[in-house]
């Protein structure tokens, strides 16, 4: 069953239990009011008669028949029966239909009222009363209640009508209202689902898959800030959430494959050179096995960086460490790594303890210090200071420098200053990436300040436990 069915049938019956609770109670206590002011009236008017026979000082047969038909209903009958339920009197009616009714003898006052095979209703009040004889007779008087029939029929009538009156609006406002909540959601389905279709990616050419053309988004129309507008805006949001990840995705992808496959390429050209002419030229061999065995490092460095990207994702594991002493480390390390290289470490007296997981931010040292000695010839100055609850560290380098419009960008994965020149360091492009990640994953930032031939200065800025 559809949602817009579920709604419809909920609320009509929903309304139609509310209207037959609400009618049926309205129905029996007009009811009961009425049937009890009838009874009302026939017990005075029983009284009245009851007065009058035990003043009246004869009680021959003419004499009562004349008391009975001056206070008889206009659609009753008067008895007066004894024990043996026999009339006294002659009863007095108007019509023989009601010498039908069952009537009791009783000691005590009754009053009730009963309903005949057709359907009428009667009030009926039955009261005991001593005769002349001393002997104690019933006086039993019946009505017929006319009015009171006509009455609750048309009560009956007015009650379906005014039922039918509000359960059909009832069904045609539910039907709008679902109309209204579930088109918004049919609209939100039908564009998850071309979104889902569009992503049949052999049918899309790469140029509309990098440019993300193929999202769709839905038309927000202007309407009360309501859940439905919130959750088409919220909708929205995530399919540029999800465009632009899928752009950064596609682009990684791309440009990965595009860095994996130069080395291959590389690799297979020098080794199809050693299959042609490396017997006949040893010096070509040797040429060659350096490349290879270059290209094959570069590769790995890469694959190991990408490899580093997604255990950074899934790693979380913190602990309380000294950011000095990471840096200090990494510092000697690299500096026995390159001796004819000068490294050096100025770090001020200071809290440097911070929280965070030990493994990536001794990464960021190693990242930042190589990226220096690959853009510069000249020492590589390191120095740490704290303030205002925060550690700095500062790598200097002494190179060509980066432009303000590079500085923008260098930070992008695969992203490199100088590419030709990368080439012959073996760059990837992805240590910065890498470094920002992780220096943004513990709450800290990175920039860079830079200048044309005078040189570049990176500085993490990081949080203290």
């Amino acid at each position: 069953m559809t949602l817009r069915k579920k709604i419809i049938l909920f609320s009509s019956v929903f309304m139609f239990l509310v209207i037959v609770i609400s009618h049926t109670a309205i129905y029996f206590l007009f009811y009961q009011s009425a049937s009890n002011g009838e009874v009302d009236q026939l017990s005075v008017q029983t009284d009245a008669l009851v007065s009058a026979v035990a003043a009246s000082n004869s009680t021959s047969a003419e004499t009562m028949r004349d008391l009975l038909t001056a206070y008889l209903p206009a659609n009753g009958i008067i008895r007066i029966i004894d024990e043996e339920d026999n009339d006294v009197v002659r009863s007095q009616t108007k019509s023989k239909q009601y010498m039908e009714l069952e009537a009791n003898y009783t000691t005590s006052e009754t009053s009730r009222i009963v309903q005949d095979e057709t359907g009428s209703h009667y009030a009926i009040i039955e009261k005991p009363i001593i005769w002349e004889n001393g002997e104690i007779v019933t006086v039993y008087v019946a009505n017929k209640l006319v009015y009171f029939d006509e009455t609750t029929g048309t009560l009956t009538y007015v009650l379906l009508f005014s039922s039918a009156a509000i359960l059909i609006p009832t069904i045609i406002a539910s039907i709008v209202l679902s109309r209204f909540l579930l088109t918004p959601i049919q609209k939100l389905k039908d564009t998850m689902q071309r979104n889902i279709h569009n992503k049949n990616w052999q049918k899309i050419d790469m140029e509309r898959r990098y440019k993300g053309e193929n999202w769709e988004k839905i038309d927000v129309e202007k309407r009360s800030m309501d859940e439905i507008y919130e959750m088409e805006i919220t909708f929205n949001e995530m399919i540029d959430s999800l465009k632009e990840n899928f752009e950064k995705q596609e682009a990684f992808v791309s440009n990965a494959s595009h860095e994996l496959k130069t080395p291959i390429q590389i690799i297979k050209s020098y080794a199809q050179l050693i299959e042609r002419q490396g017997k006949k030229r040893p010096e070509l061999l040797e040429e060659s096995v350096g490349a290879i065995d270059s290209e094959a490092d570069r590769m790995q460095k890469l694959v190991e960086q990408l490899l580093l990207l997604a255990k950074h994702k899934s790693e979380n594991k913190k602990q309380k460490i000294n950011i000095r002493e990471i840096v200090e480390q990494v510092v000697q390390t690299i500096q026995n790594a390159y001796p004819a290289r000068s490294i050096q470490l100025n770090a001020e007296n200071g809290n440097y303890e911070a929280f965070g997981n030990i493994d990536q931010l001794k990464q960021i040292p190693y990242i930042l210090i190589e990226n220096a000695l690959k853009y510069s010839e000249d020492d590589v100055l390191v120095s740490m200071y704290s303030d205002a609850g925060k550690s700095f560290i500062q790598f200097k380098d002494f190179g060509e420098g980066i432009s303000d419009e590079e500085q923008e960008k260098i930070f992008d994965r695969f992203y490199r200053v100088d590419r030709a020149r990368n080439r012959k360091t073996g760059g990837t492009g992805l240590g910065l990436a890498i470094a920002k990640e992780i220096i943004e994953a513990h709450g800290g930032k990175i920039t860079v300040e830079s200048k044309i031939r005078k040189g570049s200065t990176f500085i993490w800025e990081l949080g203290q436990n």
